[in-house]
């Protein structure tokens, strides 16, 4: 494949080339800030310096199945981190419930002993987001680790990442395709800690005051954007009441709503081929809702926003977020199934949905989106603000408004 690599991804491919045929060193840490090629330099590397084939030789896994579905659209075989790391057991277990005895099978995840041996080389994309000890679980394989990822974006929710504060190499010069981009000029700024002045950069690309952000402007704004980013719950609540109101919804999720699931469900399979999960983050729509009264319980269709098509099965979700402020049952809680006969078939238990047209920059990572609206809250992370403003806006892929 003729592709021209900038001086940067040249010098990479290289030490990596050296690192994986004659060096015993099993992690390869490859940072890059936004716009200078990270994927493209994977893919061409991969494939045509390493000669490993994705899927057999090389296996690309990321955090979370959005991020897999963004190399996936490059044209990069990629999977979840979970699907490579455990297998699912099928194990059926007797629980009682309401007085019966009820069979139901459950689903548990067992780490693997080994992977397939026809792969000599795991490339983590999304890196950032994951755990030094999920890093070293991984290097139990006996595999060499690429781990690729962005050391200016906001560390992980859960456990410490002292991998990207280490890289191998750093990514950064601009790739020439970037370089007249207004949203990698503003995401450079807001890595530098340097301020952004008001104002339109290009026709897609504007900082406006929140003074300014109002009446009709912004409820064409509200509505137009594909996701909308903010920092603290407050606003976070404020706005999804506000979107919702403009559509005319009630308490109660509606046919269309947008929803983020806020809990991880690994029984969940939420495609017919049983690759991702129902996990914390995945953003969805849902359709023909019904609720079971006076429970708090109620079952939708859920199309996650990276897939095309519905969950396999209507997904039972805790309807006490929406109505009282707070989840009504405990997680793992069982509940009776029944038949069209109404005899008990088996159980269920509830998965936890909020709405999620405007969620946190956290639950974003991993994700990019065509039209993207950030409310910049960035003051509220402190020493991290500069990290927070730098990941919300390299979540915009085409347009970007931020409001401050």
């Amino acid at each position: 494949m003729n592709l021209e690599l900038t001086a940067d991804q040249t010098a990479a491919e290289k030490l990596i080339e050296n690192w994986f045929f004659k060096e015993t060193n099993p992690f390869f840490v490859l940072t890059g800030y936004a716009g200078t090629g990270k994927t493209t330099l994977l893919k061409h590397c991969v494939t045509e310096v390493l000669r490993l084939v994705p899927e057999i030789s090389a296996a690309f896994v990321t955090p979370t199945g959005k991020a897999a579905t963004v190399l996936i659209r490059s044209g990069i075989p990629a999977t979840t981190l979970h699907r490579l790391i455990y297998q699912s057991i099928a194990e059926e277990e007797e629980i009682e419930l309401n007085g019966k005895k009820i069979t139901i099978e459950k689903l548990n995840f067992k780490r693997r002993e080994s992977i397939d041996k026809s792969i000599k080389l795991i490339v983590l994309d999304e890196a950032s987001m994951v755990s030094d000890q999920i890093i070293y679980d991984l290097a139990e394989f006996g595999v060499k680790l690429l781990l690729c990822g962005d050391n200016a974006q906001l560390p992980p929710v859960e456990g410490l990442n002292g991998f990207l504060k280490s890289p191998d190499f750093t990514l950064k010069t601009i790739v020439r395709q970037q370089r007249d981009n207004p949203i990698i000029s503003l995401s450079e700024k807001a890595r530098n800690g340097e301020y952004i002045p008001y104002g339109n950069y290009g026709n897609a690309v504007s900082v406006i005051s929140k003074r300014y952000f109002t009446g009709e402007i912004r409820k064409h704004a509200l509505l137009k954007a594909d996701q909308l980013i903010c920092g603290t719950n407050k606003t976070r609540f404020q706005i999804n009441d506000e979107v919702r109101k403009i559509l005319g919804f009630g308490p109660l999720p509606e046919d269309g709503d947008k929803l983020i699931c806020t809990q991880n469900n690994w029984e969940t399979y939420i495609d017919e081929e049983m690759r991702f999960n129902m996990v914390n983050g995945l953003i969805g729509t849902i359709f023909k809702p019904f609720y079971l009264k006076g429970q708090d319980i109620g079952f939708a269709m859920f199309r996650p926003d990276f897939l095309d098509d519905y969950c396999p099965e209507a997904i039972p979700f805790d309807t006490g977020i929406f109505t009282n402020g707070a989840f009504r049952y405990k997680r793992g809680d069982y509940f009776e199934k029944f038949n069209e006969k109404g005899e008990t078939s088996g159980a269920f238990t509830l998965n936890r949905f909020e709405f999620g047209y405007c969620i946190s920059c956290h639950k974003a990572q991993g994700s990019e989106f065509d039209n993207l609206i950030v409310f910049d809250e960035s003051y509220a992370f402190k020493d991290d603000k500069n990290l927070w403003l730098y990941t919300a806006i390299t979540r915009a892929k085409k347009k970007l408004i931020i409001v401050r």
